[in-house]
């Protein structure tokens, strides 16, 4: 019971820290869940994001997995509420709020100022994810390659995804 009430107060913290997106969420909840409360190692939380990178839906819906890890069926329908409910109501409220509020001068500006807290909250997720994931020339020559084509082109990145799991299987045995 300890677990869930833990589980439910971690991810209902990090929900809070979504503004941008749940990259914005990782280095604090790699800090909880690794190195706090030491439900999973950096290389599974990193494993885990990856799933939900790739699987269809919201990608952090992979926080189901980490609940499931930890405390079951049960862990994972408790940690997928404690993540999205703060944020659906809180997001709620201030949309209503915000239309009240839609000739005050003040609107634009914090507009702009949540852009670059977005900005700045994704960035220490990449940092985050890219220091344990980073390791040896190959890992950052794929990583390189594979962010130069997609700032180059409009490709779609699945088959960049396929190539670097190629890659993977030939250079990181």
């Amino acid at each position: 019971m300890k677990q869930m009430v833990g589980l439910i107060g971690v991810f209902a913290y990090l929900s809070l820290l979504t503004i941008g997106g749940g990259m914005a969420a990782f280095p604090e909840m790699q800090t909880l869940t690794v190195n706090v409360f030491h439900w999973l190692t950096k290389d599974e939380l990193v494993h885990l994001y990856s799933i939900g990178q790739m699987a269809p839906g919201p990608n952090m819906m992979m926080i189901a997995g980490i609940g499931e890890w930890v405390a079951g069926p049960i862990g994972a329908i408790a940690v997928t509420l404690a993540f999205f409910l703060p944020t659906g109501l809180l997001t709620f409220w201030v949309g209503r709020v915000w239309e009240h509020l839609a000739g005050w001068p003040w609107r634009a500006s914090i507009q702009r100022a949540l852009g670059v807290v977005s900005i700045g909250l994704l960035l220490g997720g990449v940092v985050s994810i890219g220091k344990v994931v980073l390791v040896g020339w190959h890992a950052v020559a794929v990583a390189t390659l594979v962010f130069a084509v997609l700032m180059a082109t409009n490709m779609n990145p699945l088959p960049l995804m396929v190539a670097a799991a190629v890659a993977g299987v030939l250079f990181f045995r």
